[in-house]
């Protein structure tokens, strides 16, 4: 006789459910519902997931009271690149003109959970279960070929008393160009929010996307982007996380044409009471193509996870792939976990990962101090300057300028 144990739902689990039912959703998200209810959120005993226990993390965060509507916010709210096209999801019109060359309209495909994205998650996409569950409307956004878009386009859920739920399909044609920020702004104290993106790449086609973060202290929040990279075309994406308590943002990306290249950057910026992940994995499917991947990590408290996976397939010769996690800690209470890893099944490449931690360097501050410049002062130049070198490989002035106001407000505020 055999007996199967069912894990009892712990609180948060059911404040989850709760709200997810509470939107009125339809068939598609009520198969992923009825995912989550059976299956919960993942421990540590899920890979994928180990330093991110996610059923425990979000059981510390207030659970009694509903969040509170924030709908207003987004409408008010600044783009980060002057002369933006704001894009609120769950308010775009299908064939809206918004500029030459963008299209919208209705999303053709979901999220499907089924389909793991990472191989060390349990059988289905935890992400994407929780998008579908929480009733991610879906948007299919096209440009057209051979066009440099006019302006950078900014996307932007509408927050409400569950949190802002996006999923988008992003098709790039070939040669084109443009630049896209994907804004994650604050909600209300409680607030979940979801982010799944899938992109297309076409040939030749050269995409800059901008991920901003900048949730609550109380707010939780999980992204995922998907990205498929045809013949010769470019991706340069940056992530800034700074905000939110329980953060996770995953980057699939897969190489699928020769000559495609992947340039990522990010800055994560902690503080006491944040757990911050970023799970990434560069998956090298031909030949003749590269990747970078750099993240620099500034630590006044919390923690922060970094796991970082390159994959080069049977075939894929000549790729040239690295990545790098550097972390600065300012704080006995803070700490940063790192997990780059390589799986290599082809004999002609060049790979290299590596991860480095420490404190600020005594003999730069001794050299700032000695000119004058006081303690605390120097020190703030020195963060600075150990953030500012992955943000000025973006070259674009104006992005370069916008995402050093945001880091600057961060670090000025805390010291």
């Amino acid at each position: 006789m055999s007996l199967t144990k069912t894990q009892q739902r712990t609180a948060a689990e059911l404040s989850l459910i709760d709200r997810a039912e509470g939107r009125g959703i339809d068939a598609t998200a009520r198969e992923a519902l009825d995912v989550l209810r059976a299956e919960g959120l993942p421990s540590r005993r899920v890979e994928a997931w180990h330093y991110t226990d996610l059923r425990a993390l979000l059981g510390r965060l207030k659970q009694d009271d509903a969040p509170a509507t924030a709908a207003s916010q987004t409408s008010y709210l600044s783009p980060l690149l002057p002369h933006s096209v704001v894009v609120e999801l769950d308010r775009a019109t299908a064939g809206n003109d918004l500029v030459a060359g963008l299209t919208l309209s209705e999303g053709r495909m979901k999220a499907g959970w089924s389909q793991t994205v990472n191989h060390l998650d349990r059988g289905f996409d935890t992400i994407r279960v929780l998008n579908q569950a929480m009733g991610a409307r879906g948007l299919d956004i096209a440009i057209a070929p051979d066009l440099a878009l006019s302006s950078p386009v900014e996307l932007r859920p509408e927050p409400s008393a569950v949190g802002g739920q996006s999923f988008a399909n992003v098709s790039i044609g070939a040669g084109s160009k443009a630049t896209i920020v994907e804004r994650a702004p604050a909600a209300g104290a409680g607030a979940i929010s979801t982010a799944v993106y899938t992109l297309d790449i076409a040939d030749g086609a050269d995409l800059l996307w901008i991920v901003v973060q900048e949730k609550g202290a109380d707010e939780s929040h999980l992204g995922q982007l998907n990205v498929t990279l045809h013949a010769n075309s470019q991706l340069r994406l940056f992530v800034l996380n700074a905000g939110g308590a329980v953060v996770r943002q995953e980057v699939h990306a897969v190489t699928e044409g020769e000559g495609a290249d992947i340039k990522i950057r990010g800055v994560n910026l902690l503080q006491d009471g944040q757990h911050v992940d970023v799970t990434t994995t560069l998956n090298h499917n031909v030949a003749h193509t590269t990747s970078t991947e750099t993240f620099r990590n500034v630590v006044l408290g919390g923690h922060g996870v970094f796991q970082g996976m390159i994959r080069v397939a049977k075939g894929a010769q000549k790729t040239d792939a690295r990545l790098a996690c550097n972390t600065l800690l300012l704080s006995d209470e803070g700490d940063f976990s790192a997990k780059p890893e390589l799986e290599i099944f082809a004999d002609d490449v060049q790979c290299g990962h590596g991860a480095t931690a420490g404190e600020i360097n005594a003999d730069h501050l001794f050299y700032l101090m000695s000119r004058g410049i006081p303690e605390a002062r120097a020190r703030s130049l020195l963060v600075k300057a150990f953030v500012g070198e992955v943000v000025e490989e973006l070259e674009d002035e104006s992005v370069v300028e916008a995402l050093e106001a945001r880091i600057d407000a961060w670090l000025d505020s805390r010291h």
